[in-house]
C-alpha cells in the first residue's frame, strides 16, 4: 500500500470521530488539524503537531509553510492528498482527499465526515505524500 493509500485509509478509518479542537486522536475527538496529522502520520509523515491556536485565524502563507514542509506540492487531486481549504472569512481548514470526495473535521455537524464530490471551498494549496 502507498503512503498516499495509508493517509487516504486512515482519514477514511477517522470519519465518524467527533469534533474537538485541537483534538489529537478518534476516541476523544479530533480537529481539522489532529486529522491531517493521523493522516501523514499513516502516510509515514509524522511531525510536531501545532497547538493553540483559534477556531478562526492564522496566516495563509505561514500554515503554506508548515504544512507543506517535507511534502511534494500537487493540484490535490488524487486519493491521499492533503488540502488547504478557505472555508470562510479568516477560517482555514485541512482536508484529506478521498476517491469518492474528502473528510474532513466538521466543527457544524460535530464530527468527523466524508464530503462527496469536490471541497466546497476554494484551495489555498495541497500536497501529496511521496512513497
Amino acid at each position: 500500500m502507498s503512503a498516499a493509500e495509508r493517509a487516504e485509509a486512515a482519514a477514511l478509518a477517522a470519519v465518524g470521530a467527533r469534533f474537538r479542537l485541537h483534538g489529537r486522536c478518534t476516541e476523544t475527538g479530533l480537529d481539522c488539524v489532529g486529522l491531517a496529522a493521523l493522516a501523514m502520520a499513516a502516510g509515514g509523515h509524522e511531525r510536531a503537531v501545532p497547538t493553540g491556536y483559534r477556531l478562526r485565524g492564522g496566516d495563509p502563507e505561514a500554515v503554506r509553510r508548515a504544512v507543506g514542509a517535507g511534502l511534494v506540492p500537487c493540484d490535490g487531486a488524487a486519493p491521499g492528498d492533503l488540502l488547504l481549504l478557505q472555508a470562510g472569512p479568516g477560517q482555514l481548514h485541512l482536508a484529506v482527499r478521498t476517491g469518492r470526495g474528502i473528510v474532513h473535521a466538521d466543527a457544524g455537524l460535530g464530527r468527523v465526515v466524508e464530503r462527496p464530490g469536490a471541497a466546497p471551498w476554494p484551495l489555498l494549496g495541497a500536497w501529496r505524500l511521496e512513497g
